[in-house]
């Protein structure tokens, strides 16, 4: 039974279409140094050999293991938390992997903090092999208010590498079925009650980049940070929170997807323009 100093940790792992990662995730969670966590796997509707893979994890191990029907990130994520035992609460992704210091690192720092809703880290990138990509970027430890992430005024808390106070998700309602991409309003959502979120300069947390990453998938990013943004429109920096968004979408999709390019720069006003317009209306008048 965990203790004050040692809380239980609810790590849910919402498995979908992951066969070829789902295992390193889960064998990273088990391989925690930190003694009291609670394993919750949920699979959510794979296609592939990811349930499979984790029952045979599961016969060794006797994690907590269950499978539906696919109704999406949010909801799987609700259900589970609602279940979970832990007072602290980590979602992880199923094509992630965590450090073996994770946990007992961010709940040594947590103590004390009933301030800080959600604790972070660094990350380093990986590829589909598990190979280093790149080189580490270091950043300072940081505290993020609701303008630091609405106005992007600090580099934001990767979600690779969220814990979140229980209390904290519970008093925001948990995560919104409505919007697929959960992590930016969560974040949104909890700093705006009031909580701050940290982030510790140490990398906790390997960011796997492969073919089928959510950010690559730019409508969809569109789609559902805008809708987020949204739910925030009596800020009074909506409006330019928004543009300055289209605009980076409009540098990213100029070369390669001009048809949406075409569809951004006519929701941007010339007075909407900055540099990031300037490079991608360049991309876009490029053939290829």
């Amino acid at each position: 039974m965990a203790d004050l100093a040692q809380p239980l940790v609810s790590v849910i792992i919402a498995s979908y279409n992951h066969a070829p990662y789902i295992e390193a995730s889960i064998a990273s969670v088990l391989e925690q140094t930190y003694p009291a966590i609670e394993l919750l796997v949920v699979d959510d509707g794979s296609s592939d050999d990811s349930v499979g893979r984790i029952k045979r994890l599961q016969a060794i191990h006797g994690f907590d293991f269950r499978t539906q029907a696919n109704q999406g990130l949010s909801r799987t994520l609700n259900a589970a938390v609602a279940r979970a035992s832990g007072r602290l609460i980590v979602p992880f992704g199923s094509d992630d992997v965590m450090l073996p210091e994770r946990i007992g690192r961010q709940v040594d720092y947590l103590q004390g903090k009933a301030e800080v809703g959600i604790c972070a880290g660094g990350i380093r990138h990986i590829d589909a092999q598990g190979r280093l990509l790149g080189t580490p970027r270091s950043l300072p430890w940081r505290r993020l208010d609701f303008d630091d992430i609405f106005l992007h005024r600090q580099p934001g808390a990767p979600a690779a590498t969220l814990m979140f106070r229980r209390e904290a998700l519970q008093e925001v309602g948990g995560f919104d079925p409505q919007i697929r991409l959960e992590d930016l309003l969560i974040e949104l959502k909890i700093t705006r009650a009031g909580y701050v979120i940290d982030v510790l300069p140490e990398v906790l947390a390997l960011y796997r980049v492969h073919p089928s990453n959510t950010y690559k998938n730019h409508p969809f990013m569109l789609d559902n940070v805008l809708r987020t943004y949204a739910q925030f429109s009596d800020h009074p920096a909506y409006r330019q929170v928004c543009q300055r968004f289209r605009n980076s979408m409009f540098l990213k999709v100029a070369r390669h997807d001009k048809q949406l390019a075409r569809k951004l720069l006519r929701e941007l006003s010339w007075r909407d323009w900055d540099s990031k317009t300037l490079r991608g209306l360049v991309r876009l008048l490029l053939p290829g």
